[in-house]
């Protein structure tokens, strides 16, 4: 059975079942919280565990290593949502040890986009059209200077209100032990 198979599969039987009845909450995050994080698959069950939320308790952002690359990306976007129609009232960023964007190079990505089918051609018209994919899908050095990096750029942001506290900390994807990077109440 391929995948997409075995999850429409389990979704009859979860649906029929009433599974989703333990799940039911509104769209407002009970704890007042959006948080940007990382897609990393060791963090799905251990984040919330380790920050004590469940579901309903806050609203979460995910991508590739937690990064705000640009002010007015989707990343962006969905915390200003969050804020101003989803009742929002704090921001945390949390970045993770043994990060898949640490020191990540475009050169390694590229190579395998290649390989499965991408076309210089198709490099160039992005390069042409003023795509620099060298610097998109580069990563970072240091997990705690990309948390401080992405809390900076949201709490600069000019459509954030001021009085928005964001934090940044970093999590051990082993323990769940957290390092506090940026305590957005002291800043």
């Amino acid at each position: 059975m391929r995948l997409l198979d075995e999850i429409l599969q389990h979704n009859k039987h979860f649906v029929e079942e009433k599974s989703y009845e333990q799940y039911s909450t509104d769209k407002y995050p009970d704890k007042k919280l959006v948080i940007l994080t990382c897609m990393d698959t060791r963090l799905l069950e251990l984040l919330p565990k380790a920050i004590n939320v469940g579901n309903g308790d806050v609203k979460i952002v995910k991508n590739a290593g937690a990064l705000v690359s640009h002010p007015f990306g989707s990343i962006m976007r969905s915390l200003l949502v969050a804020v101003y129609q989803l009742q929002a009232e704090e921001i945390l960023v949390i970045g993770h040890h043994d990060c898949g964007m640490s020191g990540l190079k475009a050169d390694s990505v590229l190579d395998k986009m290649k390989e499965r089918g991408i076309t210089d051609e198709t490099f160039q018209m992005l390069e042409y059209s003023g795509i620099d994919v060298n610097e998109w899908l580069k990563g970072f050095n240091h997990v705690s200077e990309s948390v401080a990096h992405s809390v900076k750029m949201i709490k600069k942001h000019p459509l954030l209100p001021k009085d928005v506290p964001v934090h940044g900390l970093v999590i051990n994807p082993k323990t769940g032990a957290l390092d506090l990077v940026e305590n957005g109440y002291e800043n």
